[in-house]
């Protein structure tokens, strides 16, 4: 464990289909520092999270600094990686799916494909009782122990939603990368999805959240970076960020913003 940032970008610039989707974006994330990335569709978030995830390669800096450090490195093995970054995307949701239709994976089975960097448990992997063990701490943590043995078609888009978030716990990651973490559930499944999220942060998992709804950005946020045409609009505490004045010239039209106690909520039109 090191001081090094979660996350050091340095005016990096990502071209994807010869578009410049990133241009000259530079940030830091600190341990500890949780952090909300919002913006709309469009601004680069997606792009963000590719390059966070060594998807996607910035283009080479000018100078001698790397336009993009993970925990002080530049440099990574992607499994040496999962072991401190975990990440839950939409993405990652979709390649479970393929195995979920055919009934294949239980959620013990999901939180310790985490350590083997699958989306389930196949015959060539070898699965120990401390890896077991693992897998069952990390759906603990997210209070979903009681789907261990329950198949990923049965359960409900908040309990695959909380599985998979056990799948990233279970290397015992620094930082937690999610995003649009509450896509497609209730808002029962989001209350409670969104306060496993605020115990692991108090726990002291570093929290990114990568988001288009403000109502997602929870009390311990206490950093917001707005997201506009691949560039940051503005980066601040979340009474700084969140106001009518950025979040309009953010989203590129009228927009009301309301809190209510230490959350945020945000409308078309006029108040």
């Amino acid at each position: 464990m090191t001081d090094a940032p979660v996350l050091e970008i340095t005016n990096a610039t990502l071209v994807r289909g010869g578009v410049r989707v990133l241009e000259g974006l530079s940030l830091l994330i600190d341990r500890g520092e949780h952090t909300a990335i919002l913006g709309p569709n469009g601004a680069g978030k997606t792009s963000l999270i590719r390059m966070l995830t060594l998807e996607d390669r910035p283009l080479a800096s000018l100078d001698a600094a790397a336009p993009l450090r993970l925990f002080g490195k530049a440099v990574w093995d992607l499994t040496e990686l999962r072991m401190r970054l975990g990440i839950v995307t939409g993405d990652l949701e979709a390649d479970f799916g393929r195995w979920t239709s055919r009934g294949r994976v239980l959620g013990l089975d999901a939180a310790i494909s985490g350590l083997l960097g699958s989306e389930g448990i196949f015959s060539h992997h070898e699965v120990t009782d401390a890896m077991r063990e693992q897998g069952r701490a990390a759906l603990a943590r997210v209070d979903a122990a009681h789907l261990a043995h329950k198949r990923l078609t049965e359960m409900s888009a908040g309990e695959r939603r909380r599985v998979l978030i056990a799948r990233a716990l279970v290397t015992q990651p620094d930082a937690l990368l999610l995003d649009e973490p509450t896509t497609g559930l209730d808002f029962v499944a989001r209350h409670r999805f969104m306060e496993s999220i605020r115990r692991l942060a108090r726990e002291g998992t570093t929290v990114i959240l990568v988001t288009h709804h403000v109502e997602e950005i929870i009390p311990e946020i206490r950093r917001v970076i707005l997201l506009r045409a691949g560039r940051v609009a503005f980066d601040g505490p979340p009474d700084a960020a969140l106001t009518r004045e950025h979040l309009t010239h953010v989203y590129g039209d009228d927009v009301h913003v309301e809190q209510r106690g230490r959350y945020f909520f945000m409308r078309m039109g006029q108040s």
